[in-house]
């Protein structure tokens, strides 16, 4: 492969960073090898950018990597290429007019309309003669055969040496084009005044915080939204984008427990290293179930719900008025921030299921939109074990109220995040309604409950063990996979999007 003539592209997806980077390292050898030329490309794809899933608070944290990614390559010699339009054409484009004979990438695990575009992709250079190599980036492993030893291969690639940062780079005169900022012209407004910044550089200073002095109490604090925000390590979107490699943050924490650090640290490093090995067995699972977006994993299920259910449920819970108060500041806090630590998003999910009897395919979009961290891979597995609708997964129906006090027993986010309830007693914070003078505040400036939790956890408890014990039809074939070495702590059923 490495006599192919002509010049290379580098196609960066969601790998936005030139460190530990196995195909650019992979693309600068072959350069180095024919003289090539290295073309460094992100293509902004409009219709990727309408789909469902994706926001504009998304769009602006890739855009700020972008600058990072462009900066980094111009360093090397080589700045990154934008452009907007869609994929095929704005390949083939330039393999015409800049004699490109080969296209490298890393390996994507996405949606469907990714795997979809990849496969026009892949037919496009079939037909043009254009090598197109796909490289590994994580501890996903395409077309895996069997699961057995799934486990030993992901963390022997997790220990493995990282791939080298180019040298040099010989670029070529080109017209870099233009960061867009907003990818779509007409793309919805989406104001998250709280999120996170993107780019490399706030990667590592979280990594670099996290590890020192923010992390210690990972292990307990991640469960509350008020001390998770700070004691998570917030890496996430980071990964989801790919400015820093699950490679590096693995090796960052080996390299800090052999500064045997004490106290709570060996127990808080043990756990995240437990969600890094989750996040990639979630990720296989995508990998391997491409329909896991689309698709219940029971088969049964698929008329558990009605798939288009109450508009005005959807549209309460959505903006974070259903009258239930700890379920509203959680969803008005992760629209605010584009992030929620994971049990609180994980009883967003189950409410949204089981309470309001919502199906997942309404709910998760919106959930999708909302994370800065979306990663698919993690999302539609853990949005189905929140539903009931895997088949294999215990159904977890959260209590809101309890959640509430137990999560939030000062009452401190509930009241900064709906401060229509700042008169209400502490007794009485997460069950107004039940508060003598409630109708000071009901209705008036915070709604009434949309439904009765005791009654609605009942009946969804009676429809999903009453589809387990009676099912109509059968559990898809889903293989089951091998658990990464050191079980997650908490358990992963009880995580959704793994937000670290």
């Amino acid at each position: 492969m490495s006599g192919v003539a002509g010049n290379i592209v580098i196609w960066f997806k969601r790998d936005l960073r030139i460190e530990d980077h196995p195909a650019l390292a992979h693309a600068a050898d072959l350069a180095a090898e024919t003289g090539a030329q290295v073309l460094p490309l992100y293509i902004v794809e409009p219709d990727y950018w309408r789909e469902p899933d994706t926001s504009l608070r998304q769009w602006a944290f890739t855009a700020e990597c972008l600058v990072g990614l462009r900066e980094a390559l111009g360093r090397l010699g080589a700045p990154l290429i934008v452009r907007t339009g869609e994929a095929v054409r704005t390949l083939a484009a330039l393999c015409r007019d800049h004699d490109v004979r080969r296209i490298i990438s890393h390996e994507e695990t996405g949606t469907l309309w990714t795997y979809a575009r990849d496969r026009r992709v892949a037919a496009f250079c079939r037909e043009a003669g254009i090598v197109w190599e796909e490289v590994p980036q994580t501890g996903v492993i395409r077309r895996l055969r069997r699961r057995g030893g799934w486990a030993a291969m992901r963390n022997a690639a997790m220990a493995g040496p990282l791939a080298p940062t180019p040298l040099a780079l010989q670029g070529r005169a080109i017209d870099l084009g233009l960061i867009p900022e907003k990818p779509v012209p007409d793309v919805s407004a989406d104001p998250c005044p709280r999120r996170q910044e993107g780019g490399r550089r706030a990667g590592l200073a979280l990594l670099g915080s996290f590890l020192t002095s923010r992390g210690e109490n990972y292990r307990k604090a991640m469960s509350s939204p008020v001390t998770g925000a700070a004691a998570c390590s917030r890496l996430s979107p980071h990964l989801a984008l790919g400015t820093l490699s699950s490679r590096e943050i693995a090796r960052a924490v080996a390299g800090r427990r052999l500064e045997r650090p004490m106290g709570r640290w060996p127990g808080a490093l043990s756990s995240f290293e437990s969600r890094l090995a989750w996040r990639d067995h979630f990720m296989q699972r995508l990998e391997d179930h491409p329909a896991l977006e689309r698709d219940c994993l029971d088969r049964a299920a698929e008329h558990l719900r009605p798939r288009m259910g109450d508009a005005a449920r959807l549209a309460a819970w959505s903006q974070g008025q259903t009258g239930l108060p700890f379920v509203d500041a959680c969803m008005r806090s992760l629209r605010a921030t584009g992030w929620l630590n994971y049990r609180m998003r994980s009883m967003l999910m189950a409410v949204a299921s089981y309470h309001l009897w919502l199906d997942w395919r309404q709910t998760g979009p919106v959930l999708a939109r909302a994370f800065t961290d979306y990663e698919p891979g993690i999302h539609w597995s853990q949005v189905q074990m929140q539903s009931g609708t895997t088949g294999f997964n215990v159904p977890r129906i959260y209590n809101p109220v309890k959640q509430g006090f137990d999560q939030d027993p000062t009452g401190e986010f509930t009241r900064f995040w709906c401060p229509e309830l700042a008169a209400v007693p502490d007794a009485y914070l997460q069950t107004p309604w039940e508060w003598p003078e409630a109708s000071s505040v009901l209705e008036r400036h915070y709604p009434a409950p949309i439904v009765d939790v005791a009654a609605s956890a009942r009946a969804a408890r009676d429809a999903i063990f009453g589809l387990r014990q009676g099912r109509s039809g059968e559990i898809a074939t889903v293989r089951r996979f091998e658990k990464p070495k050191k079980a997650a702590q908490p358990k992963p059923s009880s995580q959704l999007s793994l937000d670290l």
